[in-house]
């Protein structure tokens, strides 16, 4: 009788163990912010949902490496999932990139927001051929220059120093059609080499302005943004198709629920963060009218530069004709 109970104990923890899984995610930002926050609340429902068949083991604040790493981790089983940006979610599928031309939307949110609505079962689509499920596209916000140096129009930018992201193609694009010098650095590297002067110029929505303290640096924002920035929460194909179908489903509903939530903050911190930055004493500058025609010039020299090899010619023209 007791070898019966403990045949019985032992089958059933194997079954159990069997059907629990733990999607490990690792992510750049801390615990307590928007994002976090949207992640910590996604995993509890996804919990109470699957009756803890299915959790998630979120890895904070850059803990596992920044995306790069946590991009090869992933490739090797070690993660399963995490949120990429910029480069790493280019070199994943590069036509998402499409989202951060420069000079498509200025300061057009609501456009941005429209347009990559529209294109996102596209990008889903890619992404999920590169072997990634998607489970919500994050909008990081509008892009600003902010330098020690006062730039009053886009030909003043010539020959200043800005930082940029090491093999990020589109950015080197921007900064060549631009006629920029770019010093590549590592994230944490350009507060002190803006202190130093390496860098003259670094651009970020205007939360991570803040959040990276670059603004007791820098003496001005360029009021002109360049670009758009977008992440994704993408979970490894492999993974995602071990869950059962139904659960799917009901997992990705919440994530665009809760995604949806943490986009609609991130607007009001970053007008926030634009608040603050002036309170802080940054001077804004605003370019004159007539640099929209030559930034539209610059942004056509950026696509002849990434076209094909980098973004597809045929994503590039949905983007113009969805973002018009």
């Amino acid at each position: 009788m007791l070898k019966k109970f403990l045949l019985f104990s032992f089958l059933t923890i194997s079954i159990t163990a069997k059907a629990s899984q733990q999607i490990k995610l690792a992510v750049l930002v801390p615990e307590g912010t928007t994002w976090g926050n949207s992640l910590k609340k996604l995993s509890k429902e996804v919990e109470k949902l699957t009756n803890n068949e299915v959790s998630f083991k979120i890895y904070y604040g850059g803990v596992s490496g920044d995306e790069p790493d946590v991009l090869r981790k992933i490739r090797i089983g070690q993660l399963h999932g995490g949120i990429f940006t910029g480069k790493t979610l280019g070199d994943i599928y590069g036509d998402v990139r499409s989202m951060e031309i420069p000079f498509t939307f200025y300061e057009k949110q609501n456009k941005a927001s429209a347009t990559l609505s529209k294109l996102s079962a596209q990008f889903n689509q890619g992404l999920k051929s590169k072997g990634f499920i998607n489970l919500g596209f994050y909008e990081v916000g509008q892009v600003y220059v902010v330098s020690t140096k006062k730039i009053s129009n886009l030909n003043e930018l010539k020959g200043v120093k800005v930082w940029s992201w090491e093999g990020d193609k589109l950015v080197e694009a921007m900064i060549e059609s631009l006629q920029l010098v770019s010093v590549p650095l590592a994230l944490p590297d350009v507060l002190s080499s803006l202190s130093t002067g390496i860098i003259d110029a670094a651009y970020a929505p205007p939360l991570a302005i803040l959040a990276l303290q670059w603004h007791s640096k820098v003496k001005y924002l360029v009021d002109f943004p360049t670009a758009f920035s977008i992440g994704a929460l993408l979970v490894s194909d492999k993974t995602w198709s071990k869950i059962k179908p139904d659960y799917q489903t009901k997992i990705m509903e919440l994530s665009k629920k809760f995604v949806a939530e943490a986009n609609s903050k991130s607007i009001q911190e970053n007008e926030q963060a634009r608040q603050q930055l002036k309170k802080s004493g940054i001077q804004f500058i605003s370019f004159p009218a007539e640099d929209y025609k030559k930034a539209a010039g610059a942004r056509g020299s950026v696509i002849n530069k990434v076209k094909d090899s980098y973004i597809s010619t045929k994503v590039i023209q949905l983007l113009d004709q969805e973002s018009k």
